[in-house]
This record gives structure tokens, C-alpha cells and sequence, in this order.
């Protein structure tokens, strides 16, 4: 039950807003119409009804007084001017239909009203005309017949009643919603503002604005927006420093190494120096994609077709197929390398790669598959950690140090978007990088 409740509920803040508006807005209108159908409007009906009655009594009254038919037109006249009464009399005659049950409110408190007042057998038709109730009342020496205005037996009050009720409730939720949606703007800049940052670009321009809840939350995220850049900065330059300073005394070891000759040894340091200089490439490469390059919109497909083609230079075998192309707020440069450290991979390992891209609903998704070994499903985590090798270890002949993959997913990332690792039907490895529009 609490699930399908849930269902049928608004997804928005706006739509729930409203929601706890109307919901006791209508709750009050239906109470507020049956208080005043069961207080106001029958009794108002009832009144109206037993002057009818009384109306009516009145002129039977009259014509008990007066026996003769011919002189009983004046009363007749009497009560067509100021009764609103059309009175005919049938003497001799007999009320033939039976007895009748009204169902509506106006005719049953009618009925009542003549059963208290004259207390003789009637019979209402509400049905022969359409603005005038008929009443045929049964008198010893005959039937008189009455015709009286629908006005008189009912309340004009109850159209007013009505249109004032559903008028006001209108009026209210206009008003309602043109606040709420006031209200619900600064949360959706919030949220978008948010999601933005999510995607690396550029949230400089927004302001707090709103209620005082909504300022404080704007205020909190312009706060954690400064504290996560103020960190990526520390952290670029820290890694661009140490890079950089480890980089003289390797070159002053490898002109050591040289200067060393064949000694015992010499060829393991070597390849510890090269794997150093690797990882401080790796290092280098992941400073300058997240601390320096700005967002900006980029064509994708010329940006595939230069990475395909220098994988092409290192020996590989790419097909690549772009579906369509799109548009997107991009690091160029780090999305570059994000795909030259996915493509170097592929290559690395498998002699056929192919690369698909094309939209997907909302976003952009470029597929990469191979032949190759591919990675156990139980390693396809742990290969975005920094470091990590498959092979368990560091040979710069057969590849970088173990953070290719860890920047191309911090990359994709940083973008907003999703980086998978499956098994390929080529029966390889699959890569699936999905990238918001």
C-alpha cells in the first residue's frame, strides 16, 4: 500500500508543495459543502417551502369560505398577484396517482411542508414544466390544482455558495503555485549548480538566494565548492613539485649509469630509474589534466579520430565508428589523455580493437573493445586504483605504472560521467565511458 502510494505521489518539490496546499484546501471545501448542505440548505428550502404551504393553506382557506365556484375567482386572482400562485379548481374530481416518493431535496421538503400544513392528500410534479412545480391537492368536492415558480422553493444562495467556494479555491492555488515556484527557483539553481560542479564546469556566477534554509544550504556548497578546488589546486601543485624536483637527480643517476659502464647491476637500476621517470610522467600528466586546463564546449568526433590515429602510429589495429558527433563542455586535454590511456591499453594487449560512439537517450557513449586477455572480473575495481597492475608489476617495457586507468576514470569522473569495464564479445575487454549531455 505505502508503495503504491508512493507512486502515485509527485516526483518534484513543486508538485508536492502544491500537493500539501490542495490536499487540505479540498479537504476543507468538502467539509465546508456539507456543513452548508446540511444546515444551511435545508433549512432555507424547508422556509421557502412552507411559505408555499402556508401560501397555499391560505387559499383553501378562502374557498371554504366562499362555496360558490363563480365567486371564487377573486381569490384566484388574489393569489396569482400577490401569492405567485396559478389556482384552478375541478370539482368533482379525484387525485389518481398513487402516492409518490420525492427524491430530490427541493420536492421532498415541499411534500413535507404540505404534510404539516394542510394535511390533505397532494401529489408534486416537478416534472410537467420546466421553471414552475405543479401541485394537485386532493379537497372533499374536488382537486384544486396549484402552479407555483420554482424561484419561490429554491435559494439562489447555493450557485452563489458554489461559484464563491470553487472561485476562492482557484484564486488560492494560483497564488499558491506562483509562490511556490518562487520558492522551489533557488533549489533547482541549487541542484543545478551542483550538478554543474559535479561535471567540472564552471559555477563561479552563482548567488545565494531564497528562503533562509535554501541561503545557509547555497551558502554550504559554495563553501565545499571552494574547499574541493582549494584541495585538487594543493594536490596538483604538490604532485607538479615533486615531480618536478625528483626529476634532476634521476637525470644526474641515469648520467651515472652511463658513466658506470657494464658493472654488476647496472642494467636493474636502469630499469628502476626508467620506471621512475614513468611514474613521474604519470604523476606529471595527471597534475596538468586537473589543475590547470579550463572547461570549454568541444567537438568529439575530431578528438576520437586524433587519438584512433595515433594509436595507429604506435602499431595498433583500430576501427573506429562514430555514429554522430556532439557537443560538450570538456577538458579537452584531459579527456585526450583519458582516451590515449584507455586506446594505449587496448593496443597494448590485443591486436584488434574497435571504437564505437553515438548518443544514447541523454548522453554520449563511446565503446571500446578488444581481443586481448582482458582482467578477471574480480580485478575490473581494483585497476582504477593508483598503482594497481594486473600482472602485478611495474615493467615499463610492457607498459606505464599503474595509473593510466586510474586517470582516465578521474577524468570521466570529474566530467560527470561513467566508466565501466565488462567482458567484450570480441572476447577481450570492454570499455564503456558514458558522458553526460
Amino acid at each position: 500500500m505505502k508503495s503504491l502510494i508512493k507512486k502515485f505521489l509527485p516526483k518534484s518539490l513543486l508538485g508536492r508543495s502544491l500537493m500539501i496546499i490542495v490536499t487540505p484546501l479540498i479537504l476543507l471545501q468538502i467539509v465546508s459543502a456539507t456543513i452548508f448542505y446540511e444546515t444551511h440548505w435545508d433549512k432555507v428550502t424547508l422556509r421557502l417551502a412552507r411559505g408555499v404551504a402556508g401560501d397555499i393553506a391560505a387559499v383553501i382557506s378562502l374557498i371554504r369560505q366562499e362555496p360558490s365556484i363563480e365567486r371564487r375567482k377573486p381569490i384566484f386572482d388574489l393569489a396569482a398577484g400577490t401569492m405567485q400562485l396559478a389556482v384552478s379548481y375541478s370539482d368533482a374530481a379525484v387525485i389518481t396517482v398513487s402516492k409518490s416518493e420525492y427524491g430530490d431535496l427541493m420536492t421532498r421538503m415541499l411534500a413535507r411542508a404540505l404534510k404539516d400544513t394542510i394535511s390533505k392528500p397532494f401529489h408534486i410534479d416537478a416534472n410537467r414544466f420546466d421553471r414552475f412545480v405543479a401541485i394537485d391537492i386532493q379537497l372533499p368536492k374536488g382537486v384544486l390544482h396549484v402552479v407555483t415558480p420554482r424561484k419561490r422553493l429554491f435559494s439562489s444562495t447555493t450557485y452563489v455558495f458554489v461559484i464563491w467556494m470553487v472561485g476562492t479555491s482557484l484564486i488560492l492555488f494560483a497564488v499558491a503555485t506562483l509562490f511556490m515556484r518562487n520558492q522551489v527557483r533557488p533549489i533547482r539553481r541549487l541542484a543545478d549548480a551542483a550538478e554543474n560542479f559535479g561535471k567540472g564546469r564552471d559555477v563561479s556566477e552563482f548567488k545565494p538566494e531564497g528562503a533562509t534554509e535554501v541561503r545557509q544550504a547555497a551558502l554550504a556548497f559554495m563553501a565545499m565548492r571552494e574547499r574541493i578546488v582549494r584541495q585538487i589546486r594543493q594536490r596538483t601543485d604538490m604532485l607538479a613539485g615533486v615531480s618536478h624536483d625528483l626529476r634532476t637527480p634521476l637525470t644526474r643517476m641515469r648520467l651515472q649509469m652511463e658513466m658506470m659502464g657494464k658493472l654488476d647491476g647496472a642494467k636493474d637500476l636502469k630499469s628502476d630509474i626508467a620506471e621512475m621517470e614513468h611514474m613521474l610522467e604519470g604523476y606529471l600528466a595527471f597534475a596538468r589534466g586537473e589543475g590547470t586546463e579550463r572547461v570549454v564546449v568541444t567537438e568529439l568526433s575530431p578528438l576520437l579520430e586524433i587519438v584512433a590515429e595515433q594509436g595507429r602510429r604506435k602499431g595498433g589495429l583500430i576501427d573506429l565508428h562514430i555514429e554522430n558527433s556532439c557537443r560538450m563542455p570538456l577538458r579537452a586535454m584531459a579527456f585526450r589523455r583519458c582516451l590515449t590511456n584507455i586506446f594505449d591499453n587496448a593496443i597494448r594487449f590485443a591486436e584488434h580493437v574497435t571504437v564505437r560512439a553515438g548518443l544514447r537517450d541523454d548522453r554520449y557513449e563511446i565503446t571500446i573493445d578488444d581481443d586481448g586477455p582482458g582482467i578477471p572480473k574480480e580485478q575490473r575495481n581494483d585497476v582504477f586504483r593508483p598503482f594497481f597492475r594486473v600482472d602485478d608489476s611495474r615493467n615499463p617495457v610492457t607498459g606505464g605504472v599503474g595509473l593510466g586507468l586510474t586517470i582516465a576514470g578521474d577524468v570521466v569522473q570529474s566530467h560527470g560521467g561513467e566508466i565501466n569495464l565488462s567482458g567484450s564479445p570480441n572476447g577481450g575487454l570492454r570499455v564503456r565511458i558514458c558522458m553526460p549531455i
